[in-house]
């Protein structure tokens, strides 16, 4: 899986479509327990509107595993799964919609609901500040003490996010590499025997 961009800020954006208005607003969730708790936040921010309609990708963004959506009492399929199928083809992950709408006394039907979910999230997408997530593989180094001057080098240069280093025997290292600098690192630990790779996965 290549880098993908998530929300970088909550973001909010307000339609008012034939007197209905429909506030959307998006957060970074980077899993489904917190997309959970980020549409339960909206419930209870906005208990007087007639709706709550949501979907996420609460992971990478082709894990469809991680994805839902809901009507929240719209006619099925006319919220939850448009607002859905614009988020899974924006390219974002680790990010969740609710639109709240507060109906304005004129019926849209199936079809107007359906541009209105849509045209809420495209929207909001518009405007929403990105960052970027560059996925990275957890890795398990030793070296001999005599290599630790040449190793700390190489972790430096290639970027790996060190969490934790143990003086035993040897020193062992573990830590966080960019998946796209893998290869390359594990051809620089090449020339040092006294550095072993313990694990990479």
């Amino acid at each position: 899986m290549s880098s993908y961009q998530i929300p970088a800020a909550r973001h909010q954006v307000e339609l008012i479509i034939k007197n209905s208005r429909f506030l959307t607003t998006i957060a970074h969730t980077p899993d489904k327990a917190s997309a959970d708790a980020f549409i339960q936040e909206l419930r209870e921010q906005h208990p007087s509107a007639n709706h709550n309609c949501w979907a996420f990708v609460a992971g990478k963004p082709d894990d469809s595993r991680l994805w839902g959506c809901s009507d929240d009492g719209e006619p099925k399929g006319t919220a939850g799964r448009p607002m859905l199928n614009v988020l899974s083809h924006s390219g974002l992950g680790e990010i969740s919609v609710v639109v709240t709408r507060y109906f304005g006394g004129i019926k849209l039907g199936t079809g107007g609901l359906v541009r209105a979910y849509s045209q809420a999230v495209r929207e909001g997408l518009d405007s929403l500040p990105l960052a970027t997530v560059v996925p990275k593989t957890p890795l398990r180094l030793s070296a001999d003490f005599a290599m630790t001057g040449q190793l700390e080098h190489l972790l430096n240069q290639y970027q790996v996010q060190v969490t934790q280093r143990d003086w035993q025997e040897q020193l062992l290292i573990e830590g966080e590499i960019e998946l796209t600098r893998l290869e390359e690192f594990l051809e620089a630990l090449q020339p040092y025997p006294g550095i072993t790779l313990l694990s990479c996965e």
